[in-house]
């Protein structure tokens, strides 16, 4: 697969030409993080130190989490990188200055520290925090609306938004917390609720996801916007309930619980729906050599596609391996432009062009892990 870019052919982009805006916003990104750290380790270097190690703790076994909901049609590794960069470098430097200024220039002065602190907890800040979380959903839906097929697309991206704002807004907390207190601040925000931030935008995200499958004609912005209302109650309605104490922070915790529930229900019907694309939009393709009956079958079940890539990594080696996972997802984005393409949402020079490139991936990957390693 030499004469293939299978990332650039995966991520519709042009062979061997990487975003150069996605290029731009990571490293931008990545300099409001360091400024964002920075302004933290000169404040307090020692509890800066311990806080950090603390926030890092959680963040492998909850970006696997969120990552495991994302094995039927893989996201691009770029994107998902640039979410996070997002959510903890740009979001989190531009909330810290907005809702500070609110506060000590704005709502303090006029309504006391106390009713100040209270406003800007419940509505000022869900309305900054998930607006500036929300910016790059809707950059997604402008520029990279191919990569969101569906709810589960915009809950991955969302979900990565809101760990990359969480992760470093949790140093924060452990800094300002007391030598007593840490234990049990971090017990509260790392391990009883670290998902605030990543539910709360998910909602966003599907918001995001169904305006961007929306037919042409009617209003795109209108489910997106409906999404970040949706990000901004219950992201209000947390913060509004934890300020009165451990009963608050017990309902917002059930209520949390019922919305993880309901994105994950989301989750499985949309894995439902995407492989009865793959039966309906693929089967045009089994007399032509790409795709059979057999194939047909291990693509649309996760047990299946693993099964498949265990045997090509045993029996062929790792290379073999490889194409098993982009046949796999080859094949899955194939079905999914299909029905881009019948609900009117791709050019047909588009849709031509990306599916000749898919087709070719899977023709050639296929080569490969079906070529027996000689005895």
């Amino acid at each position: 697969m030499a004469s293939l870019d299978p990332k650039a052919i995966l991520a519709g982009r042009t062979l061997g030409r990487p975003s150069v805006g996605a290029i731009l916003t990571i490293a931008v990104s990545s300099l409001a993080l360091l400024v964002v750290l920075g302004y933290m380790a000169l404040d307090d270097g020692p509890s800066f130190a311990g806080a950090f190690v603390l926030a890092m703790l959680p963040l492998p076994l909850l970006l696997a989490g969120v990552l495991a909901l994302d094995r039927l049609e893989p996201e691009p590794p770029d994107a998902l990188l640039l979410a996070f960069l997002w959510g903890a470098g740009i979001s989190v430097l531009l909330a810290m200055v907005l809702n500070t200024a609110g506060l000590l220039l704005v709502w303090a002065p006029l309504l006391g520290d106390d009713q100040g602190f209270y406003l800007t907890a419940t509505v000022v800040a869900p309305v900054v925090e998930e607006t500036l979380k929300g910016l790059v959903l809707f950059g997604f839906l402008w520029f990279r609306r191919h990569e969101l097929n569906g709810p589960t697309d915009g809950i991955i991206y969302g979900s990565m938004v809101g760990l990359g704002f969480a992760t470093v807004e949790n140093i924060s907390y452990y800094m300002a917390a007391s030598p007593e207190a840490v234990a049990g601040t971090f017990v509260l925000r790392g391990i009883i609720t670290p998902l605030v931030h990543p539910l709360c935008t998910s909602l966003t995200g599907i918001g995001v996801a169904a305006a961007a499958m929306r037919e042409r004609g009617g209003s795109r912005l209108g489910p997106a916007h409906a999404g970040l209302v949706g990000a901004i109650a219950l992201h209000a309605v947390w913060n509004g309930m934890t300020i009165f104490g451990l009963a608050g922070v017990a309902i917002a915790y059930a209520i949390g619980f019922v919305v993880l529930l309901v994105l994950l229900a989301v989750v499985h019907a949309d894995r439902r729906r995407i492989v009865g694309l793959i039966g309906r939009y693929l089967q045009q393709y089994a007399g032509t050599g790409v795709v059979t009956e057999a194939d047909l079958r291990m693509l649309s079940s996760l047990a299946g596609r693993r099964q498949a890539r265990r045997w090509a990594g045993e029996t062929l080696g790792r290379g073999p391996q490889r194409a098993m996972r982009d046949y796999q997802q080859a094949a899955t984005e194939l079905a999914m432009l299909h029905r881009r393409y019948e609900r009117g949402l791709v050019e047909q020079t588009d849709f031509e062009r990306r599916r000749q490139d898919l087709v070719l991936l899977m023709h050639v990957a296929r080569q490969v892990f079906l070529r027996r390693r000689p005895a």
